[in-house]
């Protein structure tokens, strides 16, 4: 048997163990090499993706890379590249459909789960909104602003400007430590009570305020900082 037809028969025996266990039991690598055969040409791409996890410590770092920085990799090209990112706005949206089919309030999870995917892993730090109405039902998320590695500056009318356009009835805040580490630093604290001062004065509600990273998250609501 020649090389090409062993990487077939291998190919093909990963996506039926996947087929069969819904990928339950299947390390990292092998998810990863597993999407990689969709992009690449028959070849040993295992070494490959354990590259890419090493090289970014752990499956969801190649999720959260840049295209650019992937392409760096040898071995990896364009398309490879794309479907990496596809992978992760997929699953991005996932999470974003959960949320907004549930009371936040309700399903604090959905929330927390989809603000740690689309942002805990983000190389600087960035400032979303999520605005809800009446019955704590999503009604959009935005990215109010994006800045540097350890700052972004946020603007409390800019929130609530948008709030008051959708007719929002309530608020939840989120933003990233690219650090890793979520304790609130005090420049977090005040301009959260400045958030919390200029909405209540217009009869708008913040729920809360969650600060995350990869090493977990921090809730202003479940620490009763709001």
């Amino acid at each position: 048997m020649d090389q090409k037809e062993q990487t077939s028969g291998h190919r093909q025996r990963l996506k039926e163990k996947f087929r069969r266990t819904a990928g339950e039991g299947l390390h990292d690598y092998e998810l990863l090499e597993l999407l990689l055969t969709y992009a690449l040409p028959p070849r040993d791409v295992k070494p490959l993706a354990k590259e890419l996890i090493a090289r970014f410590d752990g499956l969801a770092g190649v999720l959260d890379a840049t295209p650019e920085d992937l392409e760096k990799v040898k071995g990896i090209g364009t398309s490879p590249a794309v479907l990496i990112k596809l992978a992760k706005h997929l699953s991005e949206q996932y999470l974003a459909d959960g949320m907004m089919s549930r009371d936040a309030l309700s399903s604090p999870q959905s929330v927390l789960a989809f603000a740690r995917t689309k942002m805990a892993g983000l190389p600087n730090e960035a400032f979303l909104c999520i605005y809800l109405n009446t019955k704590n039902e999503v009604l959009r998320y935005k990215t109010i602003n994006q800045g540097t590695v350890d700052k972004a500056a946020v603007y409390p009318r800019r929130i609530i400007e948008e709030a008051l356009n959708l007719h929002a009835a309530g608020l939840i805040l989120v933003h990233n430590h690219p650090s890793g580490h979520c304790q609130p630093s005090p420049e977090d604290r005040q301009l959260t009570d400045s958030i919390v001062s200029v909405a209540k004065a217009l009869d708008i509600r913040v729920l809360d305020h969650i600060i995350v990273g990869r090493a977990g998250h921090y809730s202003f609501a479940e620490n009763k900082l709001i």
